[in-house]
């Protein structure tokens, strides 16, 4: 199977790239997120191995931070059924579970921070997922050249 590459967002303030170097393992489960179409990514698409990008977003300036992967492929996420957690779903089971997580590990940090404005001035990402008028997904897809390009623009090979 080809490599496949992935966005996933993240306030600072909640998680940051930093937060994820500084985790046991420099890994941490991607958890809480609520958004249906999110949930299937993280469910039904990425895997280990995968790349990510992680974004660091509600921030100024907004943009990558660090490159990270996949370590686990997706399975119940478990804040869920947590009642003291604000992602707790009393109406998922774990005999059905609504809502899913992956685990990702930190790989290194961007030498140069790729702001969003910097993203959105390269005329070879203009269909990145990320720049499209209305995608405010916290995980996307990022297709191979723009993963290549965004990781030159961070000042990586």
């Amino acid at each position: 199977m080809p490599a496949r590459y992935w966005l996933l967002k993240s306030e600072p303030e909640v998680f940051s790239f930093e937060d994820l170097c500084r985790a046991k393992g420099r890994r941490t489960s991607w958890d809480g997120v609520r958004n249906y179409q999110a949930r299937n990514l993280l469910r039904d698409e990425l895997a280990p191995g995968d790349g990510v990008l992680f974004y660091h977003s509600s921030t100024e300036p907004a943009g990558v931070a660090g490159l990270a992967r996949v370590a686990r492929a997706g399975y119940p996420d478990p804040t869920q059924f947590d009642a003291r957690s604000p992602y707790h779903d009393p109406s998922s089971t774990k005999d059905a579970p609504r809502w899913f997580a992956v685990e990702i590990e930190g790989v290194k940090p961007c030498r140069t921070f790729v702001t969003l404005a910097a993203l959105r001035a390269e005329p070879r990402l203009a269909g990145m997922a990320l720049l499209r008028r209305g995608n405010r997904l916290s995980v996307q897809p990022v297709a191979p050249a723009e993963w290549k390009l965004v990781v030159e623009l961070g000042g990586l090979s």
